[in-house]
């Protein structure tokens, strides 16, 4: 938040969080309806990381990471893991979740045998960083915004719209209510 001007950082706040050891795409909003639905597990925003990882993990680590992990907070969901570049030293994998516990990658990887060097996170939703460097943010085009709502069930860019019951009205009747 350091990073904005101070007009802006009073109106915005952060969609979820990076730890101070992990960098990347970082949403920031003022719709606190958007930003909830977002990070609610039940609308399975997908985020996606670059992680680079000690050591080489084998198709049977892999495979743990795809189907889900034992964590001591419960299984995981199963996760997207495609390896990039693989090495006895390291390995950078990109990783896409449909959840965001605290810490959940480096504890996934730990669980795997092999601890997260480094953690940037590339995509969020259907937005991609691209080559943006650190500490720059922009404005989200209107698109995006839209596109971000319709994932979360927020179409048209504002609330979704309840079917409205009709009032009661006088002596209890309901205008708009036949029993016929």
């Amino acid at each position: 938040m350091s990073l904005l001007d101070a007009q802006l950082a009073r109106l915005v706040y952060p969609v979820g969080r990076l730890d101070w050891d992990a960098s990347g795409l970082l949403l920031l909003t003022n719709d606190g309806d958007l930003a909830s639905r977002l990070l609610h597990p039940s609308y399975h925003v997908p985020r996606t990381y670059e992680v680079e990882v000690a050591g080489q993990p084998s198709p049977e680590a892999l495979r743990r990471l795809v189907e889900g992990v034992e964590l001591a907070d419960g299984m995981t969901a199963p996760a997207k893991v495609r390896a990039h570049k693989q090495g006895p030293q390291g390995s950078l994998l990109k990783v896409t979740l449909r959840e965001g516990r605290k810490n959940q990658l480096k504890r996934m990887f730990q669980a795997v045998g092999h601890p997260v060097r480094r953690l940037r996170r590339v995509g969020f939703g259907s937005l991609h960083l691209g080559h943006m460097p650190p500490g720059l943010y922009r404005h989200l085009r209107p698109s995006e915004v839209l596109a971000l709502k319709e994932a979360v069930g927020l179409a048209g860019g504002s609330r979704a719209r309840k079917a409205r019951r009709p009032r009661p009205g006088p002596e209890g009747s309901q205008k708009g209510h036949s029993d016929g």
